[in-house]
């Protein structure tokens, strides 16, 4: 470990959710094709997962869930989704950046309140958890976990009592929320899709047959054979129903002034084969690295990715710059972006468990390495090494990303500034820290292009966030 970088852990940053909801009016069961959703959805969250489903035509109030920490195939068996009946449901997968990793805090949420129930899953991040929670104690609240996502659930049910619709009842809570949700609700009857009116995160609609499909990514549309439909909009509040679909214009919220997607999904959270916003994540990926080698030319031998998001990008700066394209990491199938790292007695390490390079491809050569950001910079102080270690002639090192110089509080887990590689430090101490030949990051203004032109937020680059950020750190779990 170099002084100033951290520890050995895995580095790189995590979303914290995916969501999925199904209704299908013809009475089929959704809990497979649920499953199957979240396992497309896996990459956006990794330590719990669940699945909530109820029948559309049997009594309200009944809904089969099951939920646990762990992977989606080590949470569900055949026996226990053949149990969970229902034509209407939601999924859920999750890693925390707001609440502890415990079972309780698993995803979907259901709650059983006077007009019925309602099963909630949640992407994102609101930045004013913290006082809505307290509202809602000092009114007497109880609540059974410490996430954001429970305070959104006790605002739709509070406010659902004397609304004429579930989604008035939503449209009531949207005006108290501030930050970054996607929601997939079910309620006995309809399944409801809504986007914050930033739209940080994403959320589509997709359609297999006569039933409709809600999703974060549209790659879970296409593990199912689905139809992609649209984009939930920002702001944006999508009726499900036997009669089909609904949107209320007069419920939306959006301000196309004030959008903000998280352009994080387009240079890595989001899967390559996903389209975000009509915008191709690949393409996305394609172009910053076509941006690298016009902005920021070296001389080498070859250009390679380091796996998995930063191949596209390495490519994007092979095509533009002319210099070959190359494998030069073999990457381990079998350990997932968490798993048991190698204890102080150990020498193994944690980064060459899950990379090792090809000698053959890189001896002798000048290497352009592509990478998709750099937080603390310690795994890519150890990739640097290990390419030299490999014989690499020189090492120069392509950012698909700015510096990150402050934190994330819309469901990202960028760390405090403290904890950032690339604050307070100029660009030669970062080359130097990580011992490379060379260093160039992405250029702030073309983050947008990016995304195609749409807005998008770039305040952990740029320190300028669309919502005031909060007096406390709302990332960590709860302490009161």
């Amino acid at each position: 470990m170099i002084e100033g970088l951290g520890s050995t852990e895995d580095e790189k940053l995590r979303e914290e959710c995916g969501v999925f909801g199904m209704y299908d009016p013809d009475g089929r069961s959704v809990a497979g094709e649920i499953y199957y959703g979240l396992f497309a959805l896996q990459h956006r969250g990794q330590e719990s997962c669940g699945i909530a489903v109820s029948d559309t035509e049997g009594p309200k109030g009944r809904v089969h869930v099951h939920k646990g920490m762990g992977l989606c195939n080590e949470v569900f068996t055949p026996k226990i989704l053949e149990g969970l009946t229902g034509n209407i449901g939601v999924g859920h997968v999750r890693y925390s950046t707001a609440g502890s990793s415990t079972r309780e805090n698993a995803q979907p949420l259901v709650l059983n309140y006077v007009k019925g129930t309602l099963a909630l899953a949640h992407n994102g991040n609101l930045v004013n958890a913290l006082q809505l929670r307290r509202e809602l104690e000092y009114g007497g609240a109880i609540f059974q976990t410490t996430i954001d996502s429970e305070v959104i659930a006790y605002h739709i049910a509070r406010e659902r009592v004397r609304a004429s619709s579930v989604e008035s009842a939503v449209a009531n809570a949207m005006k108290k929320l501030s930050g970054a949700y996607s929601l997939v609700i079910a309620s006995p009857r309809k399944l409801i899709g809504v986007r914050d009116p930033f739209g940080f995160k994403p959320l589509c609609i997709g359609k297999k047959d006569n039933a409709y499909i809600l999703a974060s990514e549209s790659c879970a549309l296409d593990t199912l054979g689905a139809r992609f439909v649209r984009d939930v909009e920002p702001g944006e509040i999508v009726t499900i129903h036997k009669d089909g679909i609904h949107s209320d214009k007069s419920m939306c919220f959006a301000d196309e002034k004030k959008q903000a997607r998280c352009v994080f999904e387009y240079i890595y959270f989001a899967r390559p084969d996903s389209v975000f916003d009509g915008v191709s994540v690949y393409r996305s990926r394609i172009y910053a690295g076509q941006c690298l080698a016009k902005d920021s030319p070296v001389e080498a031998d070859l250009v390679v990715g380091v796996p998995e998001s930063g191949n596209a990008a390495a490519l994007g700066y092979s095509m533009e710059s002319g210099i070959e394209y190359g494998t030069a990491f073999v990457k381990n199938s079998y350990v997932g972006r968490t798993f048991i790292k190698p204890g102080q007695s150990s020498r193994v390490s944690a980064v060459k468990v899950k990379l090792n390079v090809l000698r053959e491809a890189v001896e002798g050569r000048r290497v352009i390495m592509i990478d998709d950001s750099i937080v603390r910079g310690t795994t890519s102080h150890q990739i640097v090494r290990m390419l030299r270690e490999a014989g690499a002639r020189e090492v120069h090192v392509r950012v698909s990303a700015p510096p990150f110089l402050y934190p994330c509080y819309f469901g990202t887990d960028i760390p405090s500034q403290d904890q950032l590689l690339a604050y307070g430090k100029t660009l030669e101490e970062i080359r130097m820290l990580l011992g490379a030949d060379s260093l160039a990051y992405l250029r702030r203004e073309r983050l947008s292009e990016l995304a195609g032109g749409l807005p998008v937020c770039t305040a952990c680059f740029s320190g300028r966030y669309p919502i005031e950020p909060p007096g406390e750190d709302i990332r960590g779990e709860y302490v009161r």
